[in-house]
This record gives C-alpha cells, structure tokens and sequence, in this order.
C-alpha cells in the first residue's frame, strides 16, 4: 500500500511539472505565431496606422485615431506579459504546493522527498534565473520581456520594437541570455510580439 501512494505521488508530481512546462510551450507557441490575447485591438490598431500612412496630408484625425490605435497595442502587449507571467506563476505554484506535499509526506520514504526537494529546488532556480533575464532585458531599452526557461532551452517574448527586431536585437538579448543560462544559442529562442 505504502509503494501504491508513493507512487501515485510521483506520478501526480510528474505530472504537474509537465503541465507546468507544456504551458509554458504552449504561450511560447502562441506568442510565436501572434496569438496574442486582445488580437483585435492589435488589428485595429495596425489599420488606424496603415490609414495614416496612405495620406498623411489629410489631417489629425487620421493621427488622432493612428495614436488611439498605438495606445490600445500597448495595452494589448502589456497584457500578454502581464497574463502570460500570471499563468506561468499560476502553473508553478500548483506544482510547488504538489511537490511540498510530497516532500512533507510522512509516509514517504527519502528517495521521493529528496526529488520533490530537489525539483522544489529547480523550479526556484528556474524563477530566478527567468526574473534576472526578463529584468536585464528590459534594462537594455527593451519595453517589456517574459522567459519561459525550461531543462534545455529557453524561449524568449520581447515586446514589439519599433523597427522590428534586427540581428543586434537577438545577438543581445542571446547574450544576456547566454551569461544567465549557460544554454547555447541553439537552445535559444527570441520571439518579438506582435
């Protein structure tokens, strides 16, 4: 009975640590392909800019609902970041408070406390390592940044530039990245929201 539970344990364990990292695939996934919540905002606002674009000699108007649209893809952006850092925060508190359990677990025996001590102990370094990246990156001039760090590889979402991101961009946020990690560029992912 007792291996049945310790088991089970582990299993429940796993399985919150997967869930955990297939969010954290999956946001950088949507973010890759623009999902991005809030998209028609972000349409519109592309629409207002292209409308000022064709004629800019027809007045303020035109500039005045460019500059709304403008407004709302900030708040859209800063939304995503916001969200997506809430549910990756969401994520791995759920599987800290399973991994605690687990660790906690009188009737369980050493070899699965010290795996649950020992992946507490990742998930904590993962969450520093994350804050320094998205704190650094933002320190460089970039408006906002959310990490997604997983076992072999990190992705990386930086808000929209307004030349798009160019090569300096990447080589930049890479090394910041790189000096953190210690992951290759390889194992590198920069992905600019739209």
């Amino acid at each position: 009975m007792k291996l049945w539970k310790r088991n089970a344990i582990a299993a429940a364990i796993v399985l919150f640590v997967c869930g955990a990292v297939y969010l954290n695939w999956s946001y950088s996934q949507d973010a890759e392909a623009g999902k991005n919540l809030g998209e028609a905002a972000l349409v519109d606002s592309q629409s207002s800019s292209l409308l000022n674009r064709q004629d800019p000699a027809e007045g303020t108007q035109e500039d005045g609902a460019a500059q709304e649209g403008a407004d709302s893809a900030d708040e859209t952006s800063g939304s995503y970041f916001s969200t997506a850092r809430l549910n990756r925060q969401q994520a791995r508190d759920n599987a800290l408070s399973l991994l605690q359990e687990a660790a906690s677990d009188e009737k369980a025996d050493q070899t699965a406390i010290d795996e649950a001590n020992a992946a507490i102990q990742t998930m904590a370094d993962y969450t520093m390592t994350e804050a320094q990246i998205e704190n650094l990156v933002t320190a460089k001039g970039y408006a906002d940044c959310v990490a997604f760090l997983g076992e072999d590889s990190i992705s990386v979402v930086v808000s929209s530039l307004e030349n798009g991101m160019t090569d300096t961009d990447a080589a930049r946020i890479g090394e910041i990245v790189m000096e953190q990690t210690g992951l290759s560029t390889d194992q590198i992912k920069i992905i600019e929201a739209e």
